[in-house]
């Protein structure tokens, strides 16, 4: 990937975003609405990696390919989603970029030539980049779904940030789909998530990767939150690549369907806000 002089790169922080349901793109809520605006309060990168809850790979797997192409893994959905496309270009030497720095961290990982978007990348850059122009490479979860597995996942790629990169981790700050009773986008929010929430809020904030990494044991109503872990790893993720020092700052707040908190983070270490 060239990108120019690295002085003259933006570099942007790294994100992580809630997409909650596949309708969220044809729904007027406010999560909507942020990502919509999100793209333009940022500006456009020279390249986008994108993490998804809706990626795990035995090993962290780097997407190859040339063009991608929209994945609709999801049924049952209005009809108009499974119209809607999002195919950007790949890129072929950033994907060499993520190997060549998870190497150097010691991760093992494969590379893949796999073309598919699942919707929970593909829907937030469609909010976000609707024209589909900007390159982007899929980078999945690794199987474990370790919080502190990911965080070095995280922190291996950070430096790919200073090149006008922007890293881009997509889930769910709660998502138990048990709870889901049939109820509107606006329903009110379940008791358990505004407590696992404001846990997540001040733990970010302050930077505390050990609790982080410890998250299923400190943070209230963890298991009723993530009765699987697969929707909070990209938050880990994205909090890895924030740097060795990052802290999260919340760009946005809601609830959709009663239990699906659409929080949403960027994360920046000491002195990046001087790089900028």
């Amino acid at each position: 990937m060239t990108t120019g002089a690295e002085t003259d790169v933006k570099r942007f922080p790294s994100l992580f975003v809630s997409h909650g349901a596949p309708t969220l793109i044809i729904e007027d809520v406010p999560a909507r609405r942020f990502l919509m605006q999100l793209g333009k309060d940022l500006g456009t990168p020279q390249a986008i990696i994108v993490v998804s809850a809706h990626d795990i790979g035995r090993k962290p797997t780097v997407r190859t390919a040339a063009q991608l192409e929209t994945l609709h893994d999801f049924g049952g959905f209005p009809r108009e989603l499974y119209q809607l496309e999002y195919t950007p270009p790949g890129d072929a030497a950033l994907a060499a970029d993520i190997a060549c720095a998870l190497a150097a961290a010691g991760i093992d990982h494969q590379l893949s030539g796999d073309p598919a978007l699942d919707h929970g990348a593909w829907v937030p850059l469609r909010l976000m980049y609707p024209d589909a122009r900007i390159p982007v490479v899929p980078l999945s979860l690794e199987a474990s779904l370790d919080a502190a597995r990911h965080i070095g996942i995280g922190r291996a790629i950070a430096p790919l940030r200073s090149r006008g990169v922007l890293i881009l981790t997509s889930g769910g700050l709660t998502h138990n789909l048990r709870d889901f009773t049939g109820s509107g986008a606006s329903a009110p929010a379940l008791p358990y998530v505004a407590p696992f929430a404001e846990w997540m809020d001040a733990t970010l904030g302050r930077g505390d990767a050990r609790a982080l990494a410890d998250w299923q044991n400190a943070a209230p109503n963890a298991r009723r939150a993530h009765p699987a872990a697969d929707h909070l790893m990209p938050l880990f993720v994205g909090f890895g690549a924030g740097g060795a020092t990052s802290r999260g700052r919340r760009l946005h707040a809601s609830v959709t369907h009663g239990m699906l908190a659409m929080n949403a983070y960027a994360f920046e270490s000491d002195g990046d806000a001087a790089d900028r």
